[in-house]
């Protein structure tokens, strides 16, 4: 029997409002896209929580033995500023200022954020396909709302029709806005005289002629808008009717409403059965903004070169940071947050070696299924991380209580206790003990500098003179010193 078929998971579903119990639409199978980054900057640290989200989420899933299929995917063309239907594109308005190919661009960044997500222990998604290398079916997906009467064209351009849309079916009905709401708070256009209704978005936009990406459709040279991608990549590989859909909490509206529009339109039914939205992180009581210096890039926190923190922290220590609060709440990112985590991450860290230390006995003093249970009860209620963490930390008060004589363990259980520790300290929170991996590249650099300085001992004792100072210039240019004395040689890195 596989895990997911003892265990009830509970989602919060955007779409209702409430949690609901997880079944997937083909058993043992999940379906689950999540809506990727715009390559045109470094990822920030906000970016980086709601991917954490997903990623924690799949890694239980998968832990649970569902066979996930993770699609996330790549913006690279077709996201105007704003998110609006005028303007520039972000990465064409970036590789005019930089004097370079849009394409180069899209790889910088691109590298940058799979850098990013690495460094943090994240997974691979299943599939990452692009926007670009998708133009053929976002034009035959336009195609199809066309021809279902939900678009129209105008000077090469193709708009959904939200009004027409709205007379037959609910838009609004995931950010439960009202249409007759929208049209009310609805200012004034410019430069948009082309729409029937300010509500209607780009399905397609001409190129203007300094417009630097562009395909051509049967409408025109243009490109797709920003809403299309994601119907048409996320039904590609999912079908038409899967079971999670992901983003941050600012996508709601208007980028996951147009994709149920869009989906609705073109298929005749709604794409999606479980919605899910990952909340902000703000920093300092304040949102994140480089305008008003209130930001930290991920890298930042590693090398503690940022005026608001007093440190450098390790990626597992943020990691912990952000797992602690839960992915549908507001997290305040602080210095003060991370020294605290800091402290937890270490004490938990040090209870997960020390129960490789401990003495059985013929009983135990807690309850370790009972223990168990909650984790997975953590999980299953809404993905809850900081609920179980809280329970990883009552398991290493009884570790340091059974370290200290106060308490005991049988081996049965102390074994239960182990491998349920490490599942889900380093399998579904994918922390890592960053401290005893820097100890252990510092014991091989140690090693390798003294089997150097051997060489080097060997080659002034043959007179190769030549080769001995080279060892010795060699280090020195990688930033280790060596330090002859009477007593032998040492060294000390700069």
């Amino acid at each position: 029997m596989k895990l997911f078929q003892e265990q009830e998971i509970k989602i919060y579903n955007s779409l209702s409002g409430k949690k609901e119990t997880f079944t997937p639409i083909t058993e043992g199978y999940v379906g689950m896209y999540v809506c990727g980054p715009t390559v045109y900057s470094n990822v920030h640290l906000g970016n980086v929580r709601t991917f954490m989200s997903f990623d924690t989420i799949f890694r239980y899933l998968k832990h649970l033995g569902y066979k996930v299929r993770y699609v996330r995917n790549i913006t690279d063309a077709g996201h105007l500023e704003n998110d609006a239907d005028v303007g520039e594109d972000r990465i064409a308005k970036k590789a005019r200022i930089e004097e370079i190919e849009p394409m180069e661009v899209v790889q910088r960044y691109t590298v940058d954020f799979h850098n990013i997500l690495n460094t943090f222990n994240f997974l691979p998604p299943s599939i990452e396909p692009t926007a670009t290398g998708h133009i053929i079916e976002q034009i035959e997906l336009i195609k199809s709302i066309i021809k279902n009467g939900f678009a129209y064209e105008v000077n090469g351009s193709v708009y959904f029709d939200v009004h027409k849309f709205d007379e037959t079916n609910n838009y609004g009905v995931l950010s439960k806005r009202k249409l007759d709401d929208l049209i009310h708070n609805t200012r004034g256009l410019e430069g948009q005289s082309d729409k029937k209704n300010p509500q209607d978005f780009a399905l397609w936009k001409k190129a203007e002629p300094q417009h630097i990406m562009r395909w051509p459709s049967p409408w025109s040279d243009g490109f797709p808008g920003w809403h299309l991608e994601c119907t048409a990549m996320s039904t590609k590989y999912l079908g038409d009717h899967f079971d999670i859909h992901g983003g941050g909490m600012d996508l709601k509206f208007p980028h996951h409403e147009c994709e149920i529009a869009q989906n609705k339109a073109a298929k005749g039914q709604a794409p999606v059965n479980f919605w899910m939205h990952a909340n902000m992180l703000i920093m300092n009581g304040k949102k994140m903004a480089k305008s008003t210096g209130n930001f930290i890039l991920p890298t930042e926190i590693f090398t503690g070169n940022n005026p608001h923190i007093t440190k450098s922290f390790t990626p597992s220590v943020a990691r912990f940071f952000m797992l602690q609060a839960h992915y549908r709440s507001i997290l305040d990112f602080t210095n003060n947050g991370l020294l605290a985590s800091e402290k937890g991450f270490n004490r938990l860290m040090d209870a997960v070696k020390g129960i490789d230390t401990l003495q059985t006995t013929n009983s135990t003093s807690f309850n370790v299924l009972d223990w168990k249970k909650k984790c997975y009860d953590a999980m299953n209620d809404d993905f809850n991380t900081p609920i179980l963490i809280a329970n990883l930390f009552e398991a290493a008060k009884h570790v340091n209580q059974i370290k200290e004589g106060k308490a005991t363990i049988s081996a049965k259980d102390l074994e239960l206790l182990k491998s349920t520790m490490h599942t889900f300290v380093f399998d579904v929170l994918a922390l890592k003990d960053q401290a005893s991996e820097i100890d252990s590249k510092s014991n091989k650099l140690s090693g390798t500098v003294e089997l150097l300085i051997k060489l080097r001992q060997e080659a002034r004792a043959n007179k190769n003179f030549n080769l001995s100072d080279k060892i010795r210039d060699e280090l020195l240019e990688m930033g280790i010193q060596l330090n002859d004395s009477k007593e032998g040689t040492s060294f000390s890195t700069n």
